[in-house]
């Protein structure tokens, strides 16, 4: 059996600078892993993908899972076992992070190939803190910092294809993003529970961002010995976590 870490990455800043002919958006954004991960575990004698859920987010198992595609690129076989840790549908790259652990056993590939299966899988490979660009192809290293943060996890998810159609809807009337996320608006929009817990989060601490296209919200720091907090109508899971080096 062998054993490997998928760590989680958080975006510190996601700015959209373009739309490509095939629809695919351009992005511009920091990057960084979390010691928060799921764990992955290998027999190389089988053939299944098996989720074992420890958040109450429920993915897909067997040949809808995207470790099942990180295998058939990588051109190997084997029985997997995913310890769920990092919440589907929370912005933290959970299924990008599996398959990048798979890429990562089997030697790495191309960032054009890593891309074939997820704008975040080309970053989650390398890991570390990195700028990336394109729609997550152009990974550039960054000097690590250390830093600690704290997640809020509401008990929902959001859709990433969704936030982009209501980007693009947003922006064709002529709305143009502001501020360190520029899918916050969207994600709002798509999921009006984020907008009331955001707000209601922004009342209580400084600095409250979202992570990527949501659902999950962060602030840099910890904020004390709260292991959850209670939101509007809605308990909200707490994680204090450190960002992690590259091949940590």
């Amino acid at each position: 059996m062998t054993v490997l870490d998928a760590p989680a990455k958080l975006t510190w800043y996601l700015e959209v600078t373009g739309r490509r002919p095939n629809g695919y958006h351009e992005l511009r954004s920091e990057m960084t892993t979390l010691a928060l991960a799921d764990r992955l575990t290998l027999d190389e004698a089988g053939d299944y993908v098996r989720v074992v859920d420890h958040v109450g987010r429920p993915v897909p198992e067997g040949e809808d899972n995207l470790v099942a595609a990180a295998l058939a690129l990588v051109g190997r076989r084997a029985g997997v076992v995913i310890d769920k840790l990092i919440p589907a549908g929370g912005g933290l790259g959970g299924g990008s992070a599996d398959a990048a652990a798979i890429l990562r056993w089997a030697g790495g590939v191309e960032a054009s190939s890593a891309l074939s299966l997820g704008g975040d899988v080309p970053f989650c490979q390398v890991g570390g803190r990195a700028l990336v660009e394109g729609v997550g192809e152009r990974v550039s290293p960054l000097a690590f910092e250390q830093r600690t943060v704290t997640l809020f996890i509401p008990d929902f998810g959001v859709s990433t294809p969704d936030c982009y159609r209501a980007y693009d809807e947003l922006y064709g009337s002529g709305w143009r993003p502001t501020g360190t996320n520029h899918l916050e608006e969207s994600a709002r929009r798509v999921e009006p529970r984020l907008a009331t817990v955001l707000d209601w989060l922004r009342a209580r601490f400084d600095d409250v961002r979202l992570a990527g296209s949501g659902s999950t919200m962060f602030v840099e720091g910890p904020i004390g010995d709260a292991l959850d907090v209670s939101g509007p109508a809605m308990r909200l899971r707490v994680v204090t976590t450190t960002t992690t080096p590259a091949g940590a």
